[in-house]
């Protein structure tokens, strides 16, 4: 299947928009299915950090392990699910307007599935994304604009 790709234009500079959504913390906050990001360790996030991200899918809250596999500031980033039966692979990209005063945020979500998931990503995990990412996107826009 294609990936699930949407995009937002925020009145942010890139570097201020990328340090925002590339920080796991943050998630959260702009992330409707995310409950809780726990890293794993200690060090400063780069390439091959990993986090744990617990997030509620319907009435079941699934963690997964993340790592950081792209991080090309201010310009992109790439996340790809390690474990479990649902593995998402997410990208994100920002590209600079209005000479440099605005950003496009464009996220493109994908999965891998392993055992069940075969059956939670067509049926549960795709429809949820589909629906949540575009409300995601209208969250980050408001949240670094100043309007939430």
């Amino acid at each position: 299947m294609s990936a699930i790709k949407e995009s937002v234009d925020i009145a942010r500079r890139p570097e201020d928009v990328f340090s925002y959504v590339t920080d796991p913390t943050h998630y959260p906050e702009w992330q409707e299915s995310a409950v809780s990001v726990r890293p794993v360790g200690d060090a400063p996030l780069g390439v091959g950090s990993r986090v744990v991200v617990t997030r509620r899918i319907g009435r079941r809250e699934m963690p997964m392990t993340m790592e950081v596999t792209e991080l090309d500031q201010p310009r992109s980033w790439r996340l790809d699910g390690v474990d479990g039966p649902v593995r998402g692979h997410m990208r994100g990209t920002i590209e600079p307007l209005a000479d440099g005063e605005r950003s496009r945020v464009t996220l493109s979500t994908d999965f891998e599935s392993h055992g069940i998931g075969k059956l939670l990503v067509p049926l549960m995990v795709r429809p949820h994304v589909r629906k949540e990412l575009p409300q995601n996107e209208l969250t980050l826009k408001k949240l670094l604009e100043g309007g939430a």
